[in-house]
């Protein structure tokens, strides 16, 4: 494998754990957003990789959780049902923030694997300078 494939696979693993914290950046900041019953709770965002050609990842999509939510007392929210019941969504916070470290490992380490491939040019660049 050459440097120029190092580039090329920690790029499309940059962009991957981009899209993934986005999506965990969304699912975190709606995890208290209330709805009516009568409505679909907000939908947490999963992001779906595939391997590539070349050795790298692709986003292939966005899977979601269910508008179904939770239903939960809360009589005093101007949203709630005749039985004081409103919808949450189902987010599992301890999920969301361990699935947030994970992702942010994995940028840095692509973002290392990056710095690393840059050394690896200099240095090749600096043999042919001397």
């Amino acid at each position: 494998m050459g440097a120029f494939d190092m580039l090329s696979i920690a790029n499309t693993s940059l962009g991957a754990h981009q899209t993934w914290l986005d999506a965990l950046s969304d699912n975190i900041a709606n995890v208290n957003t209330v709805t009516s019953t009568s409505q679909s709770a907000y939908q947490a965002k999963f992001a779906v990789f595939t391997p590539d050609a070349n050795g790298g990842v692709d986003v292939a999509g966005f899977a979601q959780s269910s508008a179904e939510g939770i239903e939960v007392s809360s009589p005093d929210s101007p949203l709630a049902d005749a039985d004081g019941m409103v919808r949450e969504p189902d987010i599992d916070m301890s999920s969301q923030m361990s699935q947030l470290i994970m992702a942010q490992r994995g940028y840095q380490s692509s973002v290392q694997v990056t710095k690393s491939a840059q050394d690896t040019y200099d240095s090749a660049l600096s043999i042919g300078a001397k």
